[in-house]
């Protein structure tokens, strides 16, 4: 089987499973808990969390708070800050974001969308036009995970805070962690995280916040997180986090310029009388997208899952929603027709080159029966 749909999911280290073995069979107790071992659990966490902080911002400057997950991390940011007034965001949001931003509208708060360019980043113009003295919330995607393109968070932030320097900033970087070289600037607020994406385990997540930033706890109960996030800490699931991050860090450049060579070579073979490249050249290396001309993608994703290849069609979280057509891809200008056609590729650092030539082999003869069969 060749796996091509990393943006959904990754495959947990085996290295970082192994590593935190012990949390699940000898150090299994409550970290809450007041006896010796207990207080060795929060030892091991505070470990961790200084950690996984470390790779992309200042501890001087920020603090991390262990979530279940990258929505949650998303959902405590937002409903945290955006109280009333006004709030920002992107027609390329996550759905955790999105979906977020419409319940925002539902309990009183004005909620902004600026509009896409091409690839999938943000207008910044058109954003920064949205933003006013009554704006208590931005949220801009680090990396648009249906399209790879990235935008340059800091420079925004920076720009934000200059017109409102009271908004809150805070960016869904759960495709980025990991995989994108960066640091946090001074000027981003909040930043969303989650380990599945990068070989930690799913029910997993960080929201990175900026020490001067009150916000509130969005899950209260036993005042876990130093009160910040309530619920006894899933002690296995940080551990594995911790170890598959020192690993991704530790190869993130080299993975990054090799992740950039597979998916201009998977493009290259591609046969673009049949394909349309939607991703940009300055996209995240690890997600190529296009569109198969004429072609449903679903139908596409199906008859590639029987050749033994898997990729997806987009947001593995919006994999529900009613709407076919995918509403990142339409805001990017694309009609139905193309946004039928979308297929996501994306890769990790356990891609190879010849599972690379051979998926370009079994897309271009798919769709190539597909076209046949319909007479296209």
């Amino acid at each position: 089987m060749i796996y091509l749909d990393n943006a959904a999911t990754t495959k947990p280290s085996l290295t970082a499973l192994s590593r935190a073995e012990e949390f699940i069979t000898e150090k299994y107790f409550n970290p809450s808990a007041k006896y010796r071992e207990g207080f060795s659990l929060q030892s091991e966490l505070k470990t961790a969390r200084s950690s996984l902080l470390s790779f992309i911002a200042d501890s001087a400057a920020f603090e991390w708070i262990f979530t279940s997950c990258g929505t949650e991390s998303d959902n405590q940011a937002i409903f945290g800050a955006a109280r009333r007034g006004n709030a920002v965001t992107t027609a390329g949001e996550h759905s955790a974001v999105g979906a977020a931003f419409a319940e925002l509208k539902l309990r009183g708060v004005e909620t902004r969308v600026a509009p896409l360019n091409s690839d999938g980043s943000v207008n910044v113009d058109a954003l920064l036009s949205l933003v006013d003295e009554k704006t208590t919330l931005v949220s801009v995607i680090h990396i648009n995970n249906e399209t790879g393109a990235v935008n340059d968070i800091n420079a925004i932030a920076k720009k934000v805070k200059a017109k409102n320097p009271r908004a809150v900033f805070h960016s869904d970087g759960v495709q980025a962690y990991g995989k994108l070289p960066f640091r946090l600037a001074k000027e981003v607020d909040a930043y969303s995280v989650s380990a599945h994406k990068i070989g930690g385990l799913k029910g997993v997540g960080g929201l990175i916040k900026r020490k001067t930033l009150a916000l509130p706890a969005y899950l209260i109960g036993g005042g876990q997180e130093g009160g910040k996030r309530s619920g006894t800490e899933n002690t296995f699931g940080i551990m594995s986090f911790a170890y598959a991050a020192e690993e991704k860090f530790k190869t993130l450049k080299e993975d990054y310029e090799r992740m950039q060579e597979y998916r201009e070579l998977l493009w290259s073979l591609l046969d673009q009388e049949m394909f349309l490249r939607i991703s940009s050249q300055n996209s995240s290396p690890y997600i190529l997208s296009v569109s198969a001309k004429r072609l449903r993608g679903e139908i596409l994703l199906h008859m590639a899952e029987d050749k033994g290849l898997l990729v997806g069609t987009g947001s593995a979280c919006s994999s529900n929603a009613k709407n076919r057509y995918s509403k990142v891809i339409l805001a990017c200008g694309y009609d139905e027709t193309t946004a039928d056609g979308v297929l996501r590729l994306s890769f990790s650092p356990q891609t190879t080159k010849e599972e690379v030539e051979e998926a370009a082999k079994i897309l271009n003869g798919i769709a190539n029966e597909l076209s046949q069969r319909m007479n296209i």
